[in-house]
């Protein structure tokens, strides 16, 4: 058994400093259970992507749910406005220094631009089935 588990619960027993910080929060709150339970609770802190416990378990008491967003596919779209922004900047800078921008240069813009609303409207979609709940 660790001395996590086997520590009274009670707010005598904890220090008013954590790592040099005053504690924000004074009251503690116990609550017994089974090792089942407990790899049950673990394993959703898991799929959720959460490690802090307690911050966990306030959520869940507090707001009763825990809402777990994979930012995979923001992290796309804001690549593909990176590049798109990036293009049309050196596009720019050649229409402002030769005068002339080449028709293949704009036909690549126009296509990143349609490969950028493709991502951005499957995520718009998602968000709004996530709004619906």
């Amino acid at each position: 058994m660790s001395s996590q588990n086997s520590m009274p619960c009670n707010s005598e027993n904890q220090s008013t400093l954590v790592a040099g910080k005053k504690r924000i929060r004074s009251s503690s709150v116990c609550v017994w259970l089974s090792p089942d339970e407990q790899a049950k609770i673990r394993e959703r802190m898991a799929d959720m992507g959460i490690r802090n416990l307690s911050a966990y378990i306030r959520k869940m008491a507090l707001n009763g749910y825990v809402l777990h967003v994979d930012l995979a596919p923001v992290k796309e779209i804001v690549s593909l406005q990176r590049r798109c922004a990036n293009n049309l900047n050196q596009i720019a800078v050649r229409a402002n220094t030769y005068g002339g921008v080449y028709p293949d240069e704009i036909k690549t813009l126009q296509k990143d631009y349609t490969d950028l609303w493709g991502p951005l409207s499957e995520l718009l979609e998602k968000l709004s089935e996530v709004v619906a709940l």
